[in-house]
Parts: C-alpha cells; sequence; structure tokens
C-alpha cells in the first residue's frame, strides 16, 4: 500500500466532489483542515496517514453537504476498500468523521488523538476570520437572516434543532462559534484558536457599533 499515492487520489476525489459546494464546505475548507491537522500533528503526534485522509474525507459524509449521512459513509467505505486501506484503518477513518462533528453540542467527547487532531483542525476552520466569512456564507446558502436584534440565542439543542431550526449568521456566533475555543482538545489547537476567538468577538463588537446597539458580552 502505497500510502503517499492514496493520499494523492484522495485529494483529487474530494476535490472533485466539493469544488463547486456553496455552503462554505467546499474543497478548500478541506484543504485548510488538512494543513492545519497535519501542522497540529507535528507538535502533538498521532497517526498522519490516518488524520491526513480523516481529515480530507470528513466532509463527505457530512449531512450538511450531502442528503443522506448513510450514503455517505457507504461511499467513503467504498473509495477506502478500494484504494487497499486496511479494514483496521478505515474502521478508524469512519469512526472520526462520524463522530467529530459539532451538531449543537450534542456528540461525546472524541478520544483518540487522531480524532481530536481532526476535530480541532476542523473547528479552528470555523472562527477567525475564515469562519466568519463561512458563517455568513452558509447563512445565505440556507437562506438565514443575517441578524436578529433582541433574540434569544439558544444555550442547548438537540441534532434535529441544530439543523432545522431557523437562526441566523450573528445567532450562530452565540450558539456555536464562540463556545468552539472552549471545546478545543490539544493544546496546540487550543493554541490557535484563542487569536481566532478574540478576533470573532472584535468583529461582533465592531458589528454592534455599526448596527446600533450594544454587544452583548
Amino acid at each position: 500500500m502505497n500510502q503517499d499515492m492514496i493520499i494523492q487520489q484522495t485529494r483529487q476525489w474530494v476535490q472533485s466532489k466539493l469544488e463547486n459546494e456553496s455552503s462554505g464546505h467546499d474543497w478548500h475548507h478541506i484543504q485548510r483542515v488538512t494543513t492545519q491537522a497535519v501542522e497540529i500533528s507535528k507538535v502533538e503526534g498521532g497517526n498522519r496517514f490516518i488524520i491526513t485522509l480523516a481529515a480530507l474525507l470528513h466532509d463527505l459524509i457530512d449531512d450538511k453537504v450531502v442528503e443522506s449521512e448513510e450514503a455517505g459513509i457507504e461511499e467513503v467505505t467504498n473509495w477506502l476498500v478500494d484504494q487497499g486501506v486496511p479494514k483496521n484503518e478505515q474502521d478508524t477513518i469512519l469512526s472520526i468523521i462520524t463522530t467529530i462533528s459539532f451538531k449543537g453540542g450534542n456528540n461525546a467527547p472524541v478520544t483518540s488523538l487522531e480524532a481530536q487532531i481532526v476535530q480541532d483542525a476542523d473547528r479552528l476552520d470555523a472562527i477567525g476570520a475564515i469562519g466568519i466569512a463561512r458563517t455568513f456564507m452558509y447563512a445565505g446558502n440556507k437562506g438565514h437572516l443575517m441578524h436578529v436584534p433582541k433574540a434569544h440565542y439558544r444555550e442547548s439543542m438537540t441534532v434535529e434543532e441544530y439543523r432545522q431550526s431557523p437562526s441566523s449568521a450573528i445567532g450562530h456566533f452565540y450558539e456555536k462559534l464562540l463556545k468552539l475555543k472552549g471545546f478545543m482538545n490539544t493544546n496546540e489547537g487550543k493554541r490557535r484558536a484563542e487569536e481566532r476567538h478574540q478576533y470573532m468577538k472584535q468583529f461582533l463588537s465592531q458589528f454592534y457599533d455599526e448596527w446600533g446597539n450594544e454587544a452583548p458580552f
């Protein structure tokens, strides 16, 4: 099994599937997450092959992107089989990509170092300047409002509420993005999250100044 060849072919396959995705979960998001995951693994350790493949494949089973999570899992499994990835490594990769999503904060904490690294990398791309841009892109894609003044932001949600209940771009900061710094797993992930978290708070402060009401923090 040539691991470098498998990674390269997987890059090309994922790019072909997500290049024109318009909800903020496109190929460039995958590239950024994969780069961050590899960089974090250089500090924290872990199986680099597993981390890289899981980062590349993580959105192909996400119900924000695909119509059926089950069909996505089957497609990813078939891809790994066709590439000759050993069964134990297939299982590890699938375990990672099916457990790292936020889903309203309802998923149990991941335990393996590889899963922690990929989750941290994915969450880093949801905060900071890129995270802000992706939030508004996703809100527009789903027809959500930009801001609802004096809205009640939900502290906890079921998976169904997180996916289906209407929110707003600004609401998403309170229901997810500002929480992510506290959910980082690795020391390197926490270090990288700090600056991005502060940038989001600065953005919100400026947003409220321009909107005409005070930031609630």
